[in-house]
């Protein structure tokens, strides 16, 4: 299994399991599905709605003795209505009650979006708290000390453009050691993964298998699949592979971490397989023409422009 490092040498997998729309006994089920499966690598967060089915089956699974808590990395996310000042500690704080976890691997911020404390969604544009009301590098500030007092091992962000990385750079104490946006063939990023990897911030990709299974309000009309790609097939039938499993090590082979999401054992099995899966150059080059910037996640839900925020990915 591929690992990505951190400047202290601590490692994660380059396979994590994903748990976005996973709940109920389903999503405690994938986790021990995961765990048995060889995955050391979870991801959630609060907006997930699932931290507390997850804490259950880390419970059940660590009180076992097999596999030990520091075997595991494990990642939760501040939930945009927790970005104000002195309300960052309390969220994580919530996040480690429902894990049942005394620390976090990596804390996230999820979205470079602002809410009042409460919102889970906003609805109307007071539900907002302005860039100025609560700016980034104030909510940074909470999770630096959030790490420095061990909460958390490691912070970072998500879904944020070279330009808002540039900006909390220059203003940080602490670099953000993760950010974790949407990746795939038909959207590559490539100029933001060069960025990163010249401040050595780490990538995990999101979405690798085009998030088929999000609500319809998300999606847009007639959208392009990953899965029924010709290219990607072609590669898969030619590796004896699924085409899951050519999106999960392309990722790896861009040296990126990603979260294939599911809950079925077969899959979950099949995607952590994919570390063993070699691409040549060629099969990559096949893959990079593929590229057409199509997010699947647009971030148009969150774009409230007399709030100050107009373009979520600022492109």
């Amino acid at each position: 299994m591929k690992t990505l490092k951190f400047s202290n040498n601590d490692s994660m997998h380059a396979i994590g399991l994903g748990t976005w729309k996973s709940t109920g006994n389903a999503v405690k089920k994938a986790v021990k599905d995961a765990l048995e499966a060889g995955y050391r690598h979870i991801d959630t967060a609060a907006a997930y709605g699932n931290e507390k089915l997850i804490g259950e089956a880390l419970k059940e699974v660590f009180d076992e003795g097999k596999i030990l808590r520091e075997d595991v990395f494990i990642t939760s996310k501040l939930w945009n209505d927790s970005h104000a000042e002195g309300q960052v500690r309390p969220a994580l704080e919530d996040s480690l009650k429902k894990l049942q976890l005394d620390y976090l691997d990596l804390y996230l911020i999820h979205w470079p979006v602002a809410f009042k404390n409460g919102v889970d969604f906003p609805k109307k544009p007071d539900d907002y708290l302005t860039p100025q009301e609560a700016p980034i590098i104030d909510t940074w500030k909470q999770m630096e000390k959030a790490k420095t007092d061990g909460l958390t091992r490691h912070i970072g962000v998500s879904n944020f453009s070279i330009k808002k990385l540039k900006d909390l750079i220059s203003k940080a104490s602490i670099k953000p050691e993760m950010n974790q946006v949407e990746l795939h063939p038909f959207l590559q990023q490539q100029e933001l993964l060069n960025f990163c990897k010249g401040e050595n911030i780490l990538v995990t990709g999101y979405s690798p298998l085009g998030s088929g299974d999000r609500a319809d309000s998300m999606k847009g009309e007639s959208e392009p699949s990953l899965l029924e790609n010709e290219t990607l097939q072609q590669l898969a039938r030619s590796q004896n592979a699924s085409v899951a499993q050519v999106l999960i090590a392309w990722q790896n082979h861009r040296d990126c971490a990603t979260l294939p999401k599911s809950t079925t054992k077969d899959h979950i099995k099949s995607n952590f397989q994919a570390a063993s899966l070699e691409l040549s150059e060629k099969d990559m080059e096949k893959i990079e023409k593929l590229d057409k910037h199509f997010r699947y996640v647009t971030g148009k839900f969150f774009e409230e422009p007399s709030k100050g925020y107009e373009n979520i990915y600022d492109e």
